[in-house]
């Protein structure tokens, strides 16, 4: 049992494809029962057929006790999507070109205790360009934005959303004492570095995944397997094994908003 001015959140992986949703659906009542959750982020960037999101996933995802989603650099492959940045809790990469794309990359949301928490979503630039999409270095822009916030809401979490770990290790110690959590997303593999770091902000390079493990990072091992090996790139399919819930349960002093505790978690479907 907790006591009390304490909040829980739940940050879960990348939900990849229809088997990601699956699990989201049947595995997250119970563990909003079974940790106290109070507030639940979730990466949702590859939840429709493992490459961004639709409106109709978009409205699916939502169906299901979440906060927020947020997402990367596979955003903007469903322009379906775009209204929703405006009337739903959805947030893409705060660092790219505002006038070139649409939505925001931040939030501040009112938990069910009370407590008001601010998310940011941003990306990381090393080994992320695709489709020739601008992005500012997330350095230069996240003080300002940090700064912003504090005066906003008690707890600051952030999805950085980044193929290297070097850039997410860089940005913890820049915001270690300025923000609650910094979770990483993206590459699909959780790791095993969750710490709470010296003034309290808790840490993890990547949540992992929510979909099939028995894949490569989501996708069928054959197609993954076959381009690899032959160089083409058609036939993407979404695997169907293994299929599980990754991400962290942390703990937060609501009165300070620092971190107290961040635990991993696996759960098979």
């Amino acid at each position: 049992m907790r006591g009390d001015d304490v909040m829980n959140i739940l940050c879960i992986g990348d939900i990849f494809g229809k088997p990601g949703r699956k699990a989201l659906q049947e595995l997250l009542p119970g563990l909003l029962a079974e940790h106290e959750i109070d507030f639940v982020m979730v990466n949702g960037e590859n939840a429709a057929g493992g490459k961004g999101i639709t409106d109709k996933v978009a409205q699916e995802l939502f169906k299901n006790p979440i906060d927020v989603i947020t997402a990367g650099n596979h955003i903007w492959e469903h322009k379906s999507l775009h209204p929703y940045f405006e009337t739903h809790p959805i947030l893409r990469p705060l660092n790219v070109e505002k006038k070139m794309l649409p939505g925001r990359g931040t939030i501040v949301i009112r938990a069910k205790n009370g407590v008001s928490v601010g998310v940011i979503c941003i990306q990381g630039e090393i080994f992320m360009g695709e489709k020739g999409e601008k992005v500012t270095s997330p350095f230069k822009i996240i003080h300002e934005c940090v700064e912003t916030l504090r005066g906003q809401a008690d707890i600051i979490i952030m999805d950085m959303h980044a193929e290297a770990t070097s850039e997410k290790r860089a940005m913890a110690w820049i915001l270690d004492g300025k923000i609650s959590a910094l979770v990483g997303t993206h590459t699909h593999v959780q790791t095993a570095d969750e710490e709470i770091m010296p003034s309290g902000m808790a840490y993890i390079s990547d949540l992992g995944m929510t979909g099939p493990h028995a894949s490569v990072i989501g996708l069928d091992k054959n197609v993954a397997m076959r381009r690899f090996m032959t160089g083409e790139k058609k036939g993407y399919k979404v695997a169907d094994g293994g299929v599980r819930l990754e991400g962290v349960v942390i703990r937060v002093d609501e009165k300070t908003g620092k971190s107290t505790s961040i635990v991993r978690i696996k759960k098979n479907l």
